[in-house]
């Protein structure tokens, strides 16, 4: 599992010309789920990304968490961060999950997203999107299990 995690003053996501999810200061959560992830790494991600501590303190360090600020969550699912360009110009994108996994995993991740505090306004699954944030910072950080839990990588 994958997620792009921005740190913004704001950021919306909008489907079809409405508005369906819209954030002021917190996390930009883009999601993306591999064939082979599990509930597991679903919480394990969710727990980690809301627990990182990059807003800055009165002296400048990057020491306080979406609690100490108030931040709010905008997560976003994003199929294309297991795109693979190692072949040609145009990505492939069968490292990603299946539609039925990968919607099941993403709303998942909701949920603990809620469980741990942080409801999130979100997208919606497969729907083309159209998402704005302005980066705070700029503030961006990868985060992905494989690496994260020290599971081992997919061949």
């Amino acid at each position: 599992m994958r997620a792009v995690l921005t740190r913004v003053s704001s950021a919306s996501v909008t489907i079809d010309g409405e508005v369906t999810g819209q954030i002021g200061r917190g996390f930009l959560i883009l999601l993306g789920i591999g064939p082979e992830d599990t509930e597991a790494q679903c919480r394990y991600l969710a727990e980690k990304a809301l627990s990182l501590r990059i807003f800055e303190d009165e002296n400048g360090k990057m020491n306080l968490g979406l609690e100490q600020v108030g931040g709010q969550v905008l997560v976003v699912s994003q199929f294309t961060l297991y795109g693979s360009c190692r072949k040609g110009r145009r990505p492939s994108f069968t490292d990603a999950a299946g539609p039925e996994l990968g919607n099941a995993l993403y709303e998942r991740f909701l949920e603990i997203c809620a469980e741990l505090g942080y409801p999130p306004q979100h997208g919606r699954f497969g729907a083309d999107m159209k998402v704005a944030s302005v980066n705070d910072g700029p503030v961006t950080l990868i985060l992905d299990t494989e690496t994260l839990m020290d599971t081992p990588r997919r061949t």
